[in-house]
């Protein structure tokens, strides 16, 4: 049986009785993570107003289908590009080290879509959600990630329209073989490049947004009966193939639904690129343990993987004079100085982007390559912080930043973290009713609750 027959039967064949009450509980609580980010970034990303007039342009705002904190409606396919881009525009949602993937953007928001539309229980909406994670998170383990990454390719973006595809074909219910279809129409939207670093640009944020609406929409032609591409996974010119030079595609369907890479997922403390937690988990426990004075310190050295490197690292001198949001979301530089300044790195962080005080940190923080956390790579996204001040030298190796699988937040704290992005926006009574909902998602005999509660 090929890749793509084995992951089409699996995904159509997904029930929650399949699943350990671990990977539900974990499930439940990575959906209220994304809402979370979801909730905040419609009123505070500075790209949503652009992003909710085009949608508008195009004809997306006619229908039912709802927003998270959006007293409007919009078409089904709109609604998921909303909510899948307001997902990942603060940088904040859930990440899978080894597979370098931000999962639910993408595939939660397609999957509560799907329900919407066709009135999908609970319990099946979670079982489609797993079903996305897994493709997304596979696919990407297979190419592999570090490779795909050196083609200048987002693997959030390129897998992530497979996992769309995935979980929405599952909430509708499709057979293995409209499902195979699915991804073969998949296959030819599949797409997301790292160029948005070069200035900053949405397009990070947008090309989860619109894979996870690629995915909705594959998954719907197939549905009508429109014919996909066979093979498209391990095909010739199938995603593996085109999209890295040395696939593994036996990868993809290893330990299949017995190993859930759902539960190798983590969820972010601090809004920003998960290769900087490692060094803001550093600064923050130096600050507080060694009493460093910001005044007095000489040189700041972050160790990183070259994959590390790369995204929050280099160009050193753009990295030192981040002039946006997402620039500071990606520079290493900010997010420690930060760390070491406040003893913290929130949401409101970014206000301090012009700080006289941060910006005079930033410059004497630098960044290597370090033998031993290159080592860790692809496993972890470590990070080792020396932090020299006068008369002294402080260093800290993280191997695993808070927030990973080993080092999951209870549900009190994430509770805690959805509480801090929607409270300001739903108010603190309506924020509560839409965490208890999600909390209850597997036995909510209609899953678009969750949307009315949140809208």
């Amino acid at each position: 049986m090929t890749i793509t027959k084995q992951l089409s039967g699996f995904t159509a064949s997904l029930r929650c009785r399949d699943l350990s009450p671990d990977v539900i509980a974990r499930t439940r609580l990575l959906v209220l993570d994304l809402i979370g980010n979801v909730v905040r970034a419609r009123h505070d990303a500075e790209s949503t107003p652009s992003l909710l007039a085009a949608v508008r342009v195009m004809g997306l705002a006619n229908g039912d289908a709802r927003v998270f904190a959006d007293p409007a409606t919009y078409a089904p396919a709109g609604a998921v590009l909303i909510n899948a881009t307001l997902a990942h525009s603060l940088d904040f949602d859930d990440t899978h080290a080894a597979a370098i993937v931000h999962p639910g953007a993408p595939v939660i928001p397609a999957a509560l879509a799907a329900a919407e539309l066709v009135s999908a229980s609970g319990e099946d909406t979670l079982a489609a959600i797993v079903a996305g994670y897994e493709i997304a998170l596979r696919l990407a383990l297979a190419l592999p990630a570090g490779a795909h990454y050196d083609r200048g390719f987002h693997p959030s973006a390129t897998c992530g329209a497979f996992g769309a595809a995935a979980a929405t074909a599952r909430v509708f219910g499709l057979d293995a073989a409209a499902t195979e279809s699915a991804f073969g129409i998949a296959l030819s939207q599949s797409a997301g490049s790292l160029q948005f670093l070069a200035n900053g640009a949405w397009t990070k944020r947008f090309q989860v947004g619109w894979a996870g609406m690629a995915g909705f929409a594959a998954a719907t032609l197939a549905r009508e009966g429109f014919r996909g591409a066979a093979d498209p996974i391990e095909g010739r010119h199938g995603f593996l193939n085109a999209y890295a030079p040395a696939p593994e595609p036996a990868r993809a369907v290893r330990d299949l639904g017995m190993v859930w890479e759902l539960m190798r997922t983590g969820v972010k403390p601090y809004p920003s690129c998960r290769w900087g937690h490692a060094g803001i988990d550093a600064a923050l426990a130096l600050r507080a343990e060694c009493n460093v004075d910001i005044y007095n310190i000489e040189q700041v050295t972050l160790g990183l993987s070259r994959a590390g490197m790369l995204l929050i690292g280099a160009p050193a001198d753009k990295k030192a004079d981040p002039r946006n949001i997402v620039d500071a979301q990606f520079s290493g530089p900010f997010v420690i100085a930060v760390a070491l300044a406040t003893g913290g790195m929130a949401w409101d962080s970014y206000k301090l982007l012009d700080d006289p005080t941060i910006r005079a940190l930033m410059q004497r923080i630098a960044y290597e390559n370090d033998p031993d956390i290159e080592a860790e790579f692809p496993a972890n996204m470590s990070g080792r912080l020396t932090v020299r001040v006068r008369g002294d030298v402080f260093s800290r190796k993280i191997v695993t930043p808070k927030g990973e699988p080993e080092t999951f937040p209870t549900e009190a704290e994430l509770r805690g973290k959805f509480s801090s992005l929607a409270d300001a926006v739903l108010g603190k009574p309506q924020a509560n009713k839409l965490a208890d909902a999600i909390l209850h998602l597997d036995r909510l005999a209609d899953a678009a609750a969750i949307l009315r509660e949140g809208a």
